[in-house]
């Protein structure tokens, strides 16, 4: 009698296997969902070889922030992140995404960066995992959303929440944690985050730390200069919900971009502080946004869509705006004086307004005939606020200082990508191909082996996705094969939707999700849970 039939099994050939545990010339097979051998491994019938000599064989990549919640099962998507590498997400980052909730908030508010609503609504943040399951060809984990955990219960309102809505804050925040969510994220110069003070964070991290999550901030105050009360606020934050439950809590800090001296230090002061915390940050200088966000009173912006197109569209109320509001827009140290001249347009959900796309709104304006201010409020108005734009900044910091704040062991690779306009930011397509492109390969700031610890090793930990971020047998192949000399961006500021290259072949769960730098049907991607899951 013969026995059984062998599982199929993918041999990925002669490649040069990098993970935490070194580099070695190795073939890997695949069996199912898991790396089953790593070594010399004799062929066998049956077997699909990939050619890999020359190449490297990688764990996937973690984004661990990811602004692609609505748009997982999106073709277009899928593929950027692919190229570069990405077969795991970590979304509901800044405070705002659909689930709990019916997502209705993350629609009016946040569209413009996450894009529509994925789910049907109710589901919470089970129904949101599950709705990723076999939908996609990425996997995704997610973070409960502060700001819309207090929308849910407090509404618009700006007062500091009362000890019933807090309480309820708390049990929306455990349910998500029990359905699976990694953590907490908070977007603090966002609405209504702006408006949840200390005290109600850390109560609402207590189950955080308790079920061994992830408190992940959008810190207060802007970053760069005022970097120092952020961190402040977040090592307080963190002290009260350990010293409440008695376990300690975890941090990470969103987008960490000031000057290398002012990260690094303030690093040190939440080392010296006691608290375990790690940051994302992206090889870029420029910043992305909700167009509103600088550019409209955060009182204003608080109330409903309705409400503020009312308040944009009378002339006493946009008179007020242009001799209370913008000049403080003005003596914003991230735009200054020049503003309008800072802020390039990246999506205006407008069909008339298309023409504008990659122009600053100074340019816009004059094409208009109109000036800067009257040309921001009636493009907001138009788009019905669903508008995003890049900013440049004023300090353009050059790779070696980069170098610096990625050379750093707490660091992550985080793209902030958002997909959604005509005139994106790049790093939705070039992050982490421009990390493997020139921080590895061109200055040498990181070994690959180095970058296997910051972009897939080091997240995969840090959030709790399983067996992933190895190459060793009984891991899940979420693998990569990387040609060293070929892989790059070519997404640029002027030409933003340039695809990364250099990455042809990626597998998700041991399923092939790019073969020979094209899509397949498969679509095995999961949401991954926390906890119970089948890691």
């Amino acid at each position: 009698m013969s026995g059984s039939p062998r599982p199929a099994r993918t041999v990925l050939r002669g490649g040069r296997v990098v993970d935490a545990s070194g580099e070695r010339t190795a073939d890997v097979a695949i069996v199912g969902r898991e790396v089953a051998a790593v070594g010399d491994i004799p062929a066998r019938p049956g077997d699909t070889v990939v050619d890999c000599i020359g190449r490297l064989v990688l764990p996937g990549i973690v984004d661990a922030h990811s602004h692609a919640d609505g748009l997982l099962g999106d073709d277009a998507v899928q593929r950027a992140l692919l190229r570069q590498g990405v077969t795991t997400v970590i979304v509901g980052q800044d405070g705002v995404s659909y689930a709990p909730g019916d997502g209705g908030y993350a629609a009016e508010y946040f569209a413009a960066i996450d894009g529509d609503r994925p789910v049907a609504p109710g589901g919470g943040v089970a129904g949101y995992l599950a709705a990723v399951d076999g939908a996609s060809r990425l996997n995704a984990a997610y973070l409960v959303p502060a700001g819309t955990v207090r929308f849910e219960v407090a509404g618009r309102s700006q007062a500091s929440a009362g000890p019933a809505q807090r309480a309820a804050m708390v049990g929306l925040v455990e349910e998500g944690l029990r359905a699976g969510a990694v953590g907490l994220s908070t977007g603090l110069d966002y609405v209504p985050g702006m408006f949840q003070d200390a005290d109600e964070l850390a109560a609402l991290c207590a189950p955080v730390a308790r079920a061994g999550g992830v408190y992940v901030s959008h810190m207060r105050g802007g970053y760069e200069a005022n970097a120092a009360a952020g961190i402040a606020e977040i090592a307080a934050i963190a002290r009260a919900a350990s010293a409440a439950t008695g376990a300690a809590l975890r941090v990470h800090v969103s987008h960490f971009h000031a000057d290398a001296d002012i990260v690094l230090a303030q690093l040190d002061a939440l080392e010296a502080a006691g608290v375990d915390a790690t940051f994302d940050a992206y090889p870029y200088i420029r910043g992305c946004s909700l167009m509103g966000m600088p550019l409209l009173p955060p009182e204003l912006s608080a109330r409903p869509v309705d409400d503020i197109l009312h308040a944009l569209g009378d002339p006493e109320q946009r008179d007020r705006l242009a001799r209370e509001w913008f000049p403080r827009v003005a003596q914003n140290p991230s735009l200054g004086p020049d503003w309008a001249s800072m802020i390039t347009l990246s999506h205006l959900a407008a069909p008339e307004l298309a023409w504008a796309h990659g122009l600053t709104i100074a340019e816009a304006a004059a094409r208009a005939g109109t000036d800067p201010i009257t040309f921001a409020l009636d493009a907001l108005h138009a788009c019905r606020l669903r508008a995003n734009i890049v900013m440049a900044v004023r300090n353009e910091r050059p790779v070696a200082e980069l170098a610096r704040i990625f050379a750093h062991p707490a660091h992550m690779g985080g793209s902030d990508g958002i997909f959604i306009g005509a005139h994106p930011h790049p790093r939705a397509r070039g992050t982490f191909a421009r990390y493997l492109r020139e921080y590895v390969r061109e200055t040498g700031t990181w070994t690959w082996r180095d970058a296997v610890r910051h972009l897939s090793t080091g997240p995969a930990a840090r959030f709790g996705l399983g067996r992933r971020g190895a190459i060793a047998p009984g891991a899940v192949a979420d693998l990569i094969v990387v040609d060293p000399d070929a892989v790059a961006d070519t997404a640029t500021y002027a030409q933003p939707q340039g695809e990364s290259v250099g990455i042809d072949d990626v597998y998700v769960g041991g399923i092939p999700v790019l073969a020979g730098g094209e899509l397949t049907d498969a679509l095995p991607g999961r949401g991954l849970r926390r906890a119970g899951s089948d890691r």
